[in-house]
């Protein structure tokens, strides 16, 4: 009798990677990681602004000629671009993935009331969606100009931004987005070093400490650029 051959083959370290809760949340963490180091580099760049619009679009200008000449015109800001979207998408899809598992984990409410969680932990859902929304108006407004206020102008980012900032909406939708940004940086980063192994108690306080001057710097560092529009300093 002949024997019978095995069809089935075990699922990739990949995917059993991707399968589980425990490397969901470690996607998530390395994902968010990298989205932060994005802002941070961001938010610095953005406060060029404060020194005059030379300064601001020569910025801009060496992002898209960066690793020259050993990259052509605006490869390393293309990478940069891939790497910061692939990690958004693995960082959502992930999110949204572990929230449906928690759901389907427990389908029935509970009987008592959980402790009240801080603000920033029972908004991270709302607050992702809500930096989602905000994230595809950036890139129509100041990338690719398609809803920019007062007509876009390739290669002058310092009027774009001037432009943007000079309406009431423009201005509504930064700082709520910046607001939401800073509470899921906060409750974002502790979430990723307890992941990561790095939460130890003996640790708690220094990583507590991290997290909240992360959230104050990069929401206080973005929003002072349309605050600075709107007060005449930056005109």
């Amino acid at each position: 009798m002949a024997l019978a051959t095995r069809t089935d083959r075990r699922p990739s370290m990949t995917r059993t990677l991707w399968d589980s809760s425990i490397g969901k949340k470690t996607i998530m963490a390395v994902s968010g990681l990298v989205m932060l180091l994005y802002l941070v580099v961001h938010m610095i760049g953005n406060l060029k602004i404060f020194f005059g619009s030379g300064e601001f679009n020569h910025y801009a200008h060496w992002l898209r000629i960066m690793g020259e000449p050993f990259l052509h015109y605006e490869w390393a800001l293309w990478i940069v671009r891939v790497v910061l979207v692939a990690a958004v998408v693995l960082h959502a899809v992930s999110a949204y993935q572990l929230s449906r598992r928690d759901i389907r984990a427990r389908p029935a409410k509970y009987v008592h009331r959980k402790p009240r969680a801080g603000y920033a932990t029972r908004t991270m859902r709302w607050g992702g969606i809500i930096l989602a929304l905000f994230i595809v108006w950036h890139i129509l407004d100041l990338t690719t100009g398609t809803v920019h206020p007062g007509g876009f102008q390739s290669g002058h980012p310092y009027q774009n931004v001037i432009d943007t900032f000079s309406t009431w909406y423009g201005n509504v939708i930064y700082i709520v987005a910046m607001l939401a940004l800073g509470l899921h940086v906060q409750h974002g980063f502790w979430s990723a070093a307890q992941t990561l192994g790095a939460g130890r108690a003996t640790r708690e306080r220094v990583l507590k400490t991290i997290a909240n001057v992360l959230a104050l710097v990069l929401t206080v560092g973005f929003i002072s650029v349309p605050v600075a529009v709107m007060t005449g300093v930056v005109s």
